[in-house]
């Protein structure tokens, strides 16, 4: 008996086998989402004031690693979490790792490197030893769990080398640990076949990333705030600018939600595997969409005239590589059979979209009130289309009842 109070208490994980069906999200995992969104808050804005090829290159890196801590732990708590205290603290133990590596990004260009080499190796033996000390309460999750321990493990080990190596190869080695880190998942997918087990990615895991989405969407909101801050006389043309900002974001948001909300995940852990992936270019492009809006508005106080510059270059790519992942991601998850055909055109239409925003941004010359108001009624065609499809399509069902 006291050992059944203290298991109760303490709260060991939930077995593998024993998932929840229908779980809501709990108030611990926003709270965890948070201490992240401050993380991506920090990177973004770091690429605002960097927005050289080593500065998105740097950038990119941040976001896939940040999304490798945040998707570990948030599926670690979907598969293995409960309402013990064990939990709690396995939760709060990685946010202040987060928020220790958040810190280091206010360190000095010197110094900055190294201390977030640091953070990052404690997050990466952290998370190593989640996977690890799971084997240890459910056996047989050892054998899925171990892919997961050695890919882990020896990106540790590569991330403690950088603090050793010479700079050229720096890169190199922390480019490699997302390799092992990514590559874990694919491994564990063939046990499982081997294994006739079958797992899929869940429906609040599919929430739970659309829910981190909508954290990074305010992040794309804060860039264009933020972009009107060194502007003490605002005058008309730039209220009319930031008006359109806000609304290209809103834009976005309504297309992405459209076509991806209350969708479940098409069964299979590869596929699910994917669509998370998918979601690294989803936040990583919607991120720059917010730290690239401030160029642009510098952009309209230095260049007289229209034309192409770099801020827009790396704002409309972005855009079109947003547009893209949401086609992506609506690939790996199930629709109804009525929804199919208007999906299919839906897809056509908004890689079409983005083919048309990167031509028109690179050959015609537009001042940027333009540039921004041509961009918005592109993406207010999706959502006209995307809004008569789905109603044509519910009175044609409610119809044949």
């Amino acid at each position: 008996m006291q050992n059944h109070h203290h298991s109760i208490w303490w709260g060991p994980p939930r077995k593998f086998s024993n998932r929840l069906q229908d779980r809501k999200i709990s108030w611990l995992e926003l709270f965890f989402d948070l201490v992240y969104a401050v993380l991506i808050s920090k990177t973004t804005r770091g690429l605002a004031v960097n927005t050289t090829a080593q500065g998105i290159t740097d950038y990119a890196y941040f976001i896939i690693i940040i999304f490798w801590g945040w998707y570990n732990g948030s599926q670690y708590h979907d598969l293995h979490g409960t309402t013990g205290i064990r939990t709690r603290l396995i939760t709060l133990w990685q946010m202040m790792i987060v928020a220790g590596l958040a810190v280091t990004f206010n360190s000095p260009a010197a110094l900055f490197v190294g201390r977030a080499t640091v953070a990052i190796a404690v997050l990466q033996l952290y998370i190593t030893y989640l996977w690890w000390s799971v084997g240890i309460y459910d056996k047989e999750h050892r054998k899925y769990n171990l892919p997961y321990t050695v890919c882990y493990l020896l990106a540790f080990v590569f991330i403690v080398l950088t603090l050793f190596i010479p700079q050229p190869y720096k890169r190199f080695f922390f480019w490699l640990t997302l390799l092992l880190n990514y590559t874990a998942p694919f491994i564990a997918s063939g046990i499982l076949k081997r294994n006739n087990a079958e797992f899929s990615l869940s429906a609040s895991m599919i929430e739970r990333l659309g829910l981190f989405t909508i954290i990074v969407f305010g992040e794309a909101i804060l860039g264009v705030v933020n972009a009107m801050n060194p502007f003490n006389d605002f005058v008309l043309v730039e209220w009319i600018c930031f008006g359109l900002g806000i609304l290209i974001v809103f834009s976005l948001w309504w297309i992405f939600f459209s076509l991806i909300a209350d969708r479940e995940a098409k069964k299979g852990f590869t596929k699910g595997s994917l669509v998370a992936m998918v979601y690294i270019l989803t936040l990583a492009s919607l991120g720059v969409i917010g730290a690239a809006f401030p160029g642009l508005m510098n952009d309209l106080r230095s260049l007289p005239e229209s034309g192409t510059s770099i801020s827009r270059l790396i704002y409309v790519l972005s855009i079109a590589l947003f547009l893209l992942s949401i086609v992506l991601i609506s690939r790996f998850l199930v629709y109804p059979n009525d929804y199919h055909k208007i999906k299919s055109k839906l897809q056509s239409l908004i890689i079409a979209i983005s083919v048309i925003i990167l031509t028109i941004s690179v050959l015609v010359p537009l001042t940027l009130i333009w540039y921004l108001l041509v961009i918005f009624l592109l993406m207010l065609s999706i959502i006209v289309i995307i809004t008569m499809g789905w109603f044509r399509l519910q009175l044609r069902l409610q119809e044949l009842k």
